[in-house]
């Protein structure tokens, strides 16, 4: 081969493997809300929280709550008491990393 033949062919081989994994990763199935429960949940069980938005691979706006046992809730963003949850979740984490994560309340919140 020609001496640049060897480098040709490994940016080709390189190249064809990038793409493959391109359109790959492009078709990875996102987990989505498809509809929201608008009754209050207990701010005992609710260890994190996490954002859905709409038109970014989701139908609809959600707030996706996760349960101490790794459940996940769907409930609207626009609720009042899911506003609170959020706070509350906000201030237990804090609360955590400050008492290094060893009081019984933080058993389930994740390590910040």
């Amino acid at each position: 081969m020609a001496p640049w033949g060897d480098t040709k062919l490994f940016f080709c081989i390189l190249f064809i493997t990038c793409c493959c994994c391109t359109v790959t990763f492009a078709q990875l199935p996102m987990d989505c809300c498809l509809s929201v429960n608008p009754k209050a949940i207990d701010r005992r069980v609710v260890v994190d929280y996490s954002r859905q938005i709409s038109g970014h691979g989701c139908s609809i706006d959600a707030m996706i709550l996760v349960a101490r046992e790794g459940r996940k809730l769907c409930v609207p963003v626009d609720e009042p008491w899911v506003q609170r949850m959020v706070k509350h979740v906000k201030a237990l984490k804090k609360f955590c990393k400050k008492k290094q994560y060893k009081k019984r309340v933080c058993t389930g919140v994740k390590r910040v």
